[in-house]
């Protein structure tokens, strides 16, 4: 039995497809990514395989059990941590695992939550009130009291958003312990491709709603498989048609003002480029070659980079608009 399944899994807000026909098979003890920008329908995927919201049609299942059939034994089964903060800073680190147990109406709790606090490292600010932890310590206490009632998946919604380098790192950390002391089901949306990357056994692309490719970090990164050398020009549509004229140049696609050309053995091919660019005048503001990245593969997919661009920031707003009052 696999942890998570839909078919067809669809959400519509009015005449707006937030989820569009979504495909998953996710495996028991899998930590599996859905990577994707703000808009791409990540948040609205856990919020239906968490039945905090009704799916329009399609089906998805949680631990074996249907979410519209029955959507409490999917709750007793699952822990999820929010995008937005969701800790009551008044309270101590311990006083809001405690009222967590007792909602889920846990008997031994103080031995829990020890174990909880150990597996995040907070043990030491069980006793301090949360409006004076930081913010990586706040990500921290929202795991712990996740994984309060032992669930067997553990959605994570943007884990380490707005965090700092050195703190999304910690974070990070935690998350590959508790999958691996666990052996938690752990679904994590996020946009950053160095996360997906880092913790992710398999990865699912998604945008506008949609599932564009889904397999492991590697082997996606391996689709591509030749170098990439980014050219930052002036003329980007007459530099770009110029260089598919060569055939040694296997692809080429302009993302902002760059061209992106995709070739094997880049590092010899980059005095060719430069030449070629002298010839038709074109000014070269830089030039970077790289092995392909999450990064690549996305722009591959969908023809640009993963960033909210204006476009995105209507769809947004759209959606957020059809959802408030939704349950």
């Amino acid at each position: 039995m696999k942890a998570i399944e839909t078919k067809g899994l669809t959400k519509n807000f009015g005449d707006l497809t937030a989820v569009d026909g979504v495909d998953l098979g996710v495996e028991q003890g899998e930590i599996f990514g859905l990577l994707g920008p703000n808009g791409a329908g990540k948040t609205t995927t856990i919020r239906m395989l968490s039945t905090m919201l009704k799916k329009t049609s399609g089906q998805a299942s949680v631990c074996g059990f249907d979410i519209d059939k029955s959507p409490d034994d999917v709750r007793e089964c699952i822990g999820i941590v929010f995008q937005e903060p969701a800790v009551d800073i008044e309270l101590t680190g311990k006083e809001n695992l405690d009222f967590h147990a007792r909602m889920y109406g846990m008997k031994d709790r103080e031995k829990r939550i020890q174990e909880v606090l150990d597996l995040v490292e907070l043990k030491d600010k069980a006793q301090v009130f949360v409006k004076n932890y930081s913010g990586g310590m706040k990500r921290r206490l929202e795991i712990a009291r996740g994984l309060m009632h032992f669930p067997r998946v553990l959605f994570l919604d943007e884990p380490t958003l707005g965090l700092d380098a050195q703190t999304r790192r910690r974070i990070w950390d935690h998350i590959k312990r508790v999958n691996k002391k666990m052996g938690i089901t752990i679904i994590l949306t996020t946009h950053y491709m160095d996360e997906a990357d880092y913790l992710c056994d398999r990865v699912a692309i998604m945008d506008h709603g949609k599932i564009l490719a889904l397999d492991t970090p590697k082997r996606l990164k391996d689709a591509i498989g030749s170098d990439i050398i980014s050219v930052k020009v002036s003329r980007c549509r007459i530099f770009a048609d110029a260089m598919r004229k060569y055939k040694w140049v296997e692809k080429t696609r302009i993302v902002d003002e760059h061209v992106n050309i995709s070739l094997k053995k880049g590092e010899t091919r980059i005095p060719d480029i430069i030449k070629i660019s002298e010839k038709l005048k074109i000014k070269v503001k830089s030039v970077e070659l790289h092995k392909p990245t999450l990064e690549d593969v996305f722009i591959h997919f969908t023809g640009r980079m993963i960033r909210e661009e204006a476009g995105d920031s209507k769809y947004i707003m759209r959606i957020r608009g059809r959802m408030r009052g939704v349950h």
